[in-house]
C-alpha cells in the first residue's frame, strides 16, 4: 500500500470491519520507539444527545412512539 502526496492511505474493507471503522469514524495514532504505528478508533464519551438517540435508535415504530407526535419525541429525547 502507498501513500498518497496529501499523506493518505486506503485502509482495507476486511482491516475496517474488524476494527469497526465507518465513514466518519474518528482514529488516533500511536507512534511507538520502535517505529511501529498503531491505528486505533477513537472511542467519544457519548453527549447526552448522542446518548438519547443512541437509546432510540431503530426503534421508531415501537409501540412506545405510535401516537407520538414531534414535539412530544423531542421531549423525551431531552428527558
Amino acid at each position: 500500500m502507498k501513500i498518497t502526496s496529501k499523506g493518505q492511505v486506503t485502509i482495507p474493507q476486511a482491516v475496517r470491519e474488524k476494527a469497526g471503522l465507518h465513514p466518519h469514524s474518528e482514529v488516533e495514532f500511536e507512534v511507538r520507539d520502535n517505529g511501529e504505528v498503531i491505528l486505533r478508533a477513537v472511542t467519544a464519551p457519548a453527549t447526552s444527545a448522542r446518548a438519547a438517540f443512541a437509546r432510540v435508535r431503530g426503534s421508531a415504530n415501537a409501540l412506545q412512539f405510535k401516537d407520538m407526535g414531534t414535539d412530544e419525541f423531542m421531549a423525551f429525547l431531552r428527558a
